[in-house]
């Protein structure tokens, strides 16, 4: 196999090819008309352009793979002492140590490495009071009371200050992300507080936040609710139903798209339309993304969270830029009449258009992915989103940096977490059946916390207002979703 030396190597002879190519194809240029230099030239360009993305992406793996593995060997062997007679930490790094020289032919005792350690440390009169060795050989840490005292005295006199930082970054965090025309449901609460909570830190930190709300606002199904609502809702290009409605009005349009055929072309129209900028189906399904946006402003103040929509159709015309770049770059093809993208190692590949030339969510992702890094300068994208959508994002990652998307530096997380069942312990899905909303949630633990300050007698206080009781109610929720 390569090795990464290599792989950077050929790179570098590609790139100074494709220069070299480059510059004749400019002479060629000069001298002759543009329909002559189609060409060897022409072909050849697009060849090494191929290959030199393709490097490209060996690289940045190669890179991502052996930062994993560094990060797989930097075990955590220091932890806090389980007593007191045992100091306030415990190291227990002479252990594995001991192993590894054994493998390499030096045999020692793990306390023999223990002490060997304990000789090697810099003296820190200031933090240290002691160390010992003890046991089979852990290495015992006793922190000077003094300092502990020292520190202490400093948080309650000037407070919590964040540590020094290298550097400020960009960091752009995906988190919230409901659908339109819905209310939030309780599914929606772990990637918002937890994205929320990551921002607060991040900001904290110091650094310069972009907090984004990947709202749901683009696609079929829009098509099948506008359909619906021409049939039931004559006034629906100039007033919109209630989200309480919409909703219901979606679950019936949902169910006419299924099984109704003439429904469905009449929705596919109606996308159509949406998609052409035509004025009143325009108009409609902006009335719709009003209403629901006031809606959620209402449940993000309540868990004070703040955040910037920025749902799919801001990407919509970025879409045919990116299936015509990845097609340019022989990175996508068509496959039965779709444009798809191959991902080595993936089994499913990125569907970049479908047959009828519709985009997809793979395709709003990349469109997003190189939005962020191009237009936003982000440093660091971090994807808030259930653990269900991993691979999905993995493959979005992936195709990115073979793109030549994401640029040398940029850090990509996707923090996942558990899917939220319902009570058939089935993911709760936004677009079909009924779920828990996540007004009624709060509404109910508002009235919980309510009901047990009268068992307790605490009702009565004067100063306890209901606005002070919203506050702490956040709290057990953040803590809930944090644990």
């Amino acid at each position: 196999m390569a090795s990464l030396e290599d792989i950077a190597d050929n790179l570098h002879s590609t790139e100074e090819k494709l220069g070299i190519v480059s510059s004749n194809l400019r002479l060629v240029n000069v001298d002759q008309q543009p329909e002559t230099t189609s060409g060897a030239f022409g072909e050849e360009l697009s060849q090494l352009e191929v290959a030199n993305n393709k490097l490209k992406y060996r690289i940045s793996h190669l890179k991502k793979s052996i930062a994993d593995e560094n990060t797989k060997r930097a075990l955590h062997m220091t932890n806090a002492s389980g007593a007191e007679r045992f100091g306030d930490y415990k190291c227990v790094a002479a252990m594995p140590l001991a192993n590894t020289l054994k493998q390499s032919g030096e045999v020692l005792s793990p306390r023999d490495v223990a002490q060997k350690i304990l000789n090697n440390l810099p003296s820190t009169p200031f933090v240290i009071e002691k160390c010992e060795v003890a046991g089979p050989g852990f290495i015992n840490v006793y922190v000077k009371r003094s300092y502990i005292s020292e520190l202490v005295s400093d948080i309650l006199v000037k407070g919590v200050r964040p540590p020094p930082v290298e550097r400020k970054l960009r960091v752009i965090v995906d988190f919230s992300s409901p659908n339109v025309a819905k209310e939030m449901h309780v599914g929606h609460l772990r990637s918002t507080i937890i994205g929320e909570t990551i921002c607060r830190l991040l900001e904290f930190f110091g650094h310069d936040v972009l907090r984004l709300n990947h709202v749901g606002d683009w696609g079929t199904q829009f098509g099948m609710l506008i359909a619906h609502l021409q049939d039931q809702f004559p006034d629906y290009s100039t007033v919109s139903p209630p989200i309480g409605d919409l909703q219901k009005f979606y679950r019936e349009s949902k169910k006419r798209f299924d099984n109704d055929e003439n429904f469905k072309k009449r929705a596919y129209n109606c996308v159509v339309k949406l998609q052409g900028n035509d004025p009143e189906v325009h108009q409609a399904w902006k009335l719709i993304c009003d209403v629901s946006r006031k809606e959620f402003l209402l449940i993000y103040d309540r868990l004070g969270v703040k955040n910037q929509e920025r749902g799919e159709s801001f990407y919509e015309p970025m879409m045919p830029g990116i299936v015509k770049d990845l097609r340019g770059k022989g990175l996508a093809v068509i496959e039965d009449g779709a444009t798809v993208m191959h991902i080595p190692g993936k089994l499913v590949p990125l569907m970049l258009a479908k047959s009828d030339g519709a985009h997809t969510y793979d395709t709003s992702d990349m469109a997003a992915l190189r939005h962020r890094i191009e237009e936003e300068k982000g440093d660091w994208l971090i994807y808030v989103v259930d653990a269900g959508q991993g691979l999905h994002f993995e493959t979005v990652f992936e195709g990115g940096c073979m793109a030549g998307y994401v640029a040398d530096g940029v850090r990509i997380d996707h923090v996942g977490f558990g899917v939220v069942l319902g009570e058939d312990k089935k993911k709760l899905k936004t677009r079909s059946g009924d779920t828990v909303r996540l007004k009624d949630l709060l509404d109910e633990g508002l009235e919980r916390s309510l009901e047990r300050l009268k068992e307790k007698g605490r009702d009565k206080v004067s100063y306890l207002l209901i606005s002070d009781l919203k506050v702490v109610k956040l709290k057990p929720i953040y803590t809930a979703k944090l644990t």
